[in-house]
């Protein structure tokens, strides 16, 4: 009997895998796909030659993640690659807002008041970043007690209200919005700024790194630890039900809860299921890949040396976007979130020329085609853009959730994300990766704390898993 089988190989399922079978259990991983990785995963979608993300390509977390941090993973293959700067944020004058690795240095470029402000609200926790990501990637929140209560104040707010109330540039509060604007959710909703708060802090204080040679070498690298450590991994394999599943002491679940309710079929009570039946899914996304015979001939310089750059303009601008695909309406003019891994990557393109990675915001599950929208978006910032393409690969939110089940409605978060559900993943509860099924846990970005490419949810998920496991090997 296997001690423990895992039902998806995304970063949270290898996490889980990985823990247990660090702890000397047998492991066994079905992925659905030909390839593992769930979000993490690469392919050649435009012209031969050029490697491109197929969902994640940005591994901050990855960086931060207390777990991912005690593992191995550069002796397995795994190398970041930093961009001279995290991100950028254009604006129509043709200047930008870098943000660099520096507190100091961004500060400075601010200027003014803005730069007292800056430094005072993101140094303190800067200077904490460990600390920090232990507490927020933490499943409750509740390590660091007194470190969380200095940051709640500020993060408790909604992005719109700490732009407007901390900052008096408006050049200041449209790059807070388009960081925030990752949380797809609506910036006047509260603990939107704790979002951008966070993702500002992991900017100065691990980087936004890219990996070299693409997202998959990521998931190769866990898969790479997890075989060492005795753990095997089938791909090919759709789980369609727990009863196709060998004998074993647990199952973890890297799937969201309308995937699990398939999977679980009638041995879910009736009061459990309604309430996985009320879990609720955020926006989607429309996914975009170029080949380009050029770099990206960004008007702002600054935007050249950011792995990142956040296309929307002014915080209002971005603030309505948002709104829109939330409350169901495709944006005419999409934020837009763009990385050009190849940069600073050599190894994603031939010689001279580049990978863009990109997706805007869209209602759950819409078909709208937003290629023009996006690729509008990038040419008011960086004139000339269309001239440089060689290749295009559009993605719908349909596509992107055929590509993986648990993007559902092309929801890369696992779920809305806003602060009814944050804390409340899958459902209310002290142990939220326990179900009621004995030894069947859920260790995806469906529960805490959710999304990100950190292996979080799937460590905590491991604990819970482990802790039945222990009192079955000592009964």
């Amino acid at each position: 009997m296997i001690d423990a089988i895992v039902v998806g190989s995304g970063p949270n399922g290898l996490a889980a895998a990985i823990a247990l079978a660090r702890e000397g259990l047998s492991v066994r991983v079905f992925e659905a796909e030909p390839t593992i990785g769930g979000g993490m995963r690469s392919a050649p979608l435009t012209e031969p030659g050029f490697v491109h993300d197929v969902c994640s390509a940005v591994h901050a977390l990855v960086a931060a993640s207390p777990f991912f941090k005690t593992l191995p993973l550069a002796e397995h293959g795994l190398e970041f690659v930093h961009p001279d700067a995290p991100f950028a944020h254009p604006l129509d004058d043709g200047t930008a807002v870098v943000v660099e690795r520096s507190v100091e240095a961004t500060a400075d470029a601010l200027g003014g008041s803005d730069a007292r402000a800056y430094r005072r609200l993101m140094a303190p926790f800067v200077a904490r970043c460990s600390d920090l990501m232990e507490a927020l990637l933490g499943p409750l929140g509740f390590r660091h007690p007194f470190l969380m209560a200095r940051l709640a104040p500020a993060a408790i707010q909604s992005a719109a209200g700490l732009a407007r109330s901390g900052f008096k540039d408006e050049r200041t509060r449209a790059m807070l919005a388009g960081v925030a604007a990752h949380s797809m959710v609506p910036l006047d909703r509260l603990a939107t700024a704790g979002y951008a708060l966070g993702l500002v802090i992991a900017a100065h204080g691990v980087g936004w790194p890219v990996v070299r040679g693409g997202s998959q070498k990521t998931a190769d690298a866990l898969a790479s630890l997890l075989r060492s450590l005795g753990g095997q991994i089938d791909t090919g394999v759709r789980v369609e039900s727990l009863e196709q599943l060998a004998p074993s002491r647990a199952v973890l679940c890297d799937v969201t809860p309308r995937q699990f309710l398939g999977i679980a079929g009638n041995r879910l009570p009736a009061a459990y299921r309604r309430r996985l039946e009320r879990y609720r899914y955020g926006p989607g996304v429309f996914k975009m890949d170029w080949a380009l015979n050029a770099p990206v001939p960004w008007r702002a310089p600054g935007c050249r040396r950011a792995g990142t750059v956040h296309l929307g303009g002014s915080l209002d601008e971005i603030a309505r976007s948002e709104d829109q695909s939330w409350n169901g309406r495709v944006p005419a003019r999409p934020y837009v979130l763009v990385v050009q891994p190849s940069l600073f990557d050599p190894s994603r393109a031939p010689e001279g020329r580049h990978t863009l990675w990109a997706y805007c915001h869209v209602p759950n599950g819409s078909t709208a085609d937003m290629t023009k929208a996006v690729e509008d978006q990038i040419e008011r910032f960086a004139p000339g853009f269309r001239d440089v393409i060689a290749a295009r690969r559009a993605k719908t939110p349909a596509e992107m959730e055929r590509r993986n089940a648990n993007l559902v409605g092309g929801d890369i978060a696992g779920g809305a994300a806003d602060l009814g559900q944050l804390f409340t993943r899958p459902i209310a509860s002290l142990n939220p990766y326990a179900t009621p099924i004995p030894g069947v846990f859920l260790c995806s970005a469906s529960t805490p704390p959710g999304v990100g490419v950190h292996g979080m949810c799937g460590y905590y998920a491991s604990r819970a898993a482990f802790k039945k496991l222990r009192l079955w090997r000592s009964g």
